[in-house]
């Protein structure tokens, strides 16, 4: 995956700098193509999970619109103020802005102010004024998505307690986002439903000194890192989490995830899952992977075909959830990109098929359940 990054970024960054300064054309069906920015958090679009999954639709997009150009723009600071004055610093030089997580939702007045823009905003609904818009009431000029993360979540769960060998399993997460929370409270889910209906007695680890405030200031458990690009402390914190004897880490925290990576390679029968994308080149280890599976949230399909509607001129704003049943989440169950046993494949297909017909509902930040309230079914 990342050999195809490499490849793909220098065509990309080659034909984005000839969009560097010019003004927005107006017109998506100019003969330049269209002028993309897509704004990520300080991991970039490199960090092999979130960003770059993202980054790969446009890629892709732009692989089939050789006129169109992207600009990728890291916010250093993570700060939601930080990230919405980014957006506005260049959105007058660009037909389509694509923005790269919750701490971006404040755009919304960005793009009241600018309607001949248009954003894709992923990980988010806009806020207008500080408030976030009813999913009824979208704007015009901005398609966001939220995803059903604790589904994904829920997959890496049943994994982790059906083939860890110790007992303890944890998740490390970024920030305390809803997204994050959403992967977390599904894991803990999954392992609670893998506990009950195999009659396990798995235990999901969570250090106190790490746990996670969300966005209404409540305090969510967990092991948050605190950060999306601290590769030292995501280290340090799966470290603590392998001496407590956990072996098997759901790792959904950017590119500080690579530091829990680290650790785990470093460490001896320890596993990781992998988050958004397939994680499995990543986890390669010598003549061994690291890589059990990985929770899917197939971003890049949504960017995708958000642009190509730019495209034909059928663009439309909207405020949108996408699960299991638009096939926007999952886990990696293929032989040769998962360690999966084929009865951990078969059980965890079982689930999602209850899932998907809505027999199991896994706890999210804001739906109203807690992995402690979830009901095994």
């Amino acid at each position: 995956m990342k050999k195809f990054f490499a490849m793909a970024l220098a065509s990309v960054m080659a034909l984005s700098m000839v969009a560097c300064g010019n003004s927005n054309s107006g017109s998506a069906n100019s003969e330049a193509g269209l002028k993309i920015a897509i704004v990520s958090s300080p991991s970039g679009v490199d960090d092999g999970s979130f960003n770059q999954d993202i980054y790969n639709g446009v890629l892709k997009f732009i692989d089939e619109n050789p006129g169109a150009t992207v600009t990728p723009i890291r916010e250093e600071s993570g700060d939601s103020a930080a990230a919405v004055a980014a957006v506005a610093d260049v959105v007058a030089e660009y037909d389509v802005i694509v923005c790269n997580g919750f701490q971006f939702s404040g755009v919304g007045d960005v793009a009241k102010d600018n309607p001949n823009t248009k954003f894709i905003l992923i990980d988010a609904w806009p806020a207008v004024e500080g408030t976030e818009l009813a999913a009824d009431a979208p704007l015009s000029n901005i398609y966001a998505a939220y995803y059903a993360e604790q589904e994904s979540g829920f997959y890496a769960g049943m994994a982790a307690a059906l083939s860890t060998t110790s007992g303890k399993v944890a998740v490390v997460n970024g920030i305390a986002y809803p997204s994050n929370v959403n992967y977390q409270y599904g894991f803990e889910c999954g392992v609670k439903y893998a506990n009950e209906t195999e009659g396990l007695n798995v235990e999901v680890v969570e250090l106190a000194s790490y746990a996670g405030t969300d966005v209404t200031g409540a305090n969510v458990g967990g092991n948050y890192v605190g950060n999306f690009n601290d590769e030292a402390t995501g280290k340090v914190l799966g470290n603590a989490l392998i001496a407590e004897g956990v072996d098997i880490i759901f790792v959904a925290a950017g590119n500080s995830g690579n530091g829990v990576f680290t650790a785990v390679k470093e460490a001896d029968g320890v596993m990781v899952i992998g988050c958004d994308v397939d994680q499995y080149d990543d986890g390669v280890n010598g003549d061994k992977n690291i890589v059990l599976t990985s929770g899917l949230k197939l971003m890049h399909d949504t960017v995708y075909n958000a642009l190509n509607t730019v495209k034909d001129g059928s663009y439309a704003g909207a405020n949108v959830t996408l699960n299991a049943s638009t096939g926007s989440t999952g886990y990696v169950s293929a032989a040769e990109r998962c360690q999966l046993s084929a009865d951990a494949i078969a059980k965890i297909d079982a689930a999602e098929a209850k899932l998907k017909a809505g027999e199991i509902v896994p706890a999210a930040n804001f739906n109203g359940i807690t992995p402690e309230t979830f009901e095994v079914k």
